[in-house]
């Protein structure tokens, strides 16, 4: 039976649930207002929490990183408007941590006290918190697709690199029809799609292509950082 303060959490391949909302960049329509674009929409529990701090300081400090590899972010609470101003301000003029200071925070906070957003996408888990949002993450393509789903526990402070990396690997995926295997960085070899038949199968074996196989069903091949990153990455 569905908990009533639950909804259930969209899955991987759903549309993005739409909504509205205003943020500490002004009014949002969400994704309509992002398409075209990647976006990570991410939801933390509280204001004037520490971890939520650094979590902030640092997508803040990589917020160009992703804008390159056309990713915008878009940040949730279940606290106010207010709130949300008087925290990224005194991030700003008060914080400084693991060398990052006068940080401004620049993109979209959103303001959720109805907690409507939250329930919309599942970040309400009552068994953590039925007051404060986990640390969700949603990766959504341009057309607006969930691509990857993520979720930390409130005590446990997210890896950024990681998500930019996933972020690498879902354009890197798309862009040339592969797979990425097990701890893949930009310049390792990719993973070929199994064969589709038994005769490209023995031509994988005998070597009649370009890659290697560790069996009929286990093949890479090279695709060099560089042709990478010029293909996902905006000059």
């Amino acid at each position: 039976m569905e908990n009533n303060n639950q909804t259930a959490m969209p899955r991987i391949g759903d549309p993005a649930p739409e909504f509205k909302a205003v943020t500490t960049q002004g009014e949002i329509n969400f994704p309509q207002d992002y398409k075209g674009s990647w976006v990570i929409l991410f939801s933390h529990p509280a204001d004037f929490t520490p971890v939520c701090t650094s979590e902030f300081m640092t997508f803040a400090s990589m917020e160009d990183k992703f804008a390159k590899a056309n990713c915008k972010l878009v940040g949730l609470s279940v606290d106010g408007l207010y709130s949300h101003i008087a925290w990224l301000r005194t991030i700003k003029e008060k914080i400084e941590y693991r060398g990052m200071k006068n940080v401004e925070v620049k993109f979209p906070l959103i303001e959720d006290i109805t907690m409507n957003v939250a329930k919309q996408y599942g970040m309400i888990q009552p068994g953590e918190s039925s007051t404060k949002a986990v640390r969700a993450v949603f990766f959504i393509d341009p057309k607006g697709i969930i691509r990857t789903i993520i979720y930390y526990p409130l005590s446990l402070g997210r890896n950024f690199e990681e998500l930019y990396r996933v972020l690498i690997a879902l354009q890197t995926a798309d862009a040339f029809s592969i797979a990425t295997p097990a701890d893949w960085q930009p310049g390792d070899d990719v993973i070929v799609p199994p064969a589709g038949s038994c005769g490209s199968a023995k031509d994988r074996m005998e070597g009649k292509e370009d890659m290697k196989c560790y069996d009929w069903f286990f093949c890479t091949k090279k695709i060099d950082k560089e042709t990478v990153l010029k293909t996902v990455l905006k000059k």
